[in-house]
């Protein structure tokens, strides 16, 4: 009779995932200035404009206009920032 190999034992291990600390995110906002009625005529600006600036709203990083909902932030939106738009297409925090 010939003896059969005996399997090798079984190793299990256990590993504990531990989840990483979310980052800080701050959020900046300013005071809107106050209108000025001493142009001529109505209103010419819709307020926010095109010109690419953000208005009163600021984000300091992309995770921070993630937070607040607004991501991504097209060119002419409140709290767009080139720092935003790495590629430089008019959209920032479109990535990731």
């Amino acid at each position: 009779m010939t003896a059969s190999p005996k399997p090798a034992p079984t190793v299990t291990e256990t590993v504990t995932a531990t989840p990483k600390p979310r980052p800080t995110v701050t959020v900046t906002k300013q005071a809107a200035a106050p209108a000025d009625d001493s142009s001529s005529g109505g209103s010419t600006s819709s307020g926010g404009g095109t010109s690419g600036g953000g208005g009163s709203t600021y984000y300091s990083n992309c995770a921070a206009a993630r937070a607040a909902g607004a991501a991504p932030v097209h060119r002419g939106d409140p709290g767009y920032g080139s720092h935003l738009d790495r590629d430089g297409d008019g959209i920032g925090c479109d990535w990731g």
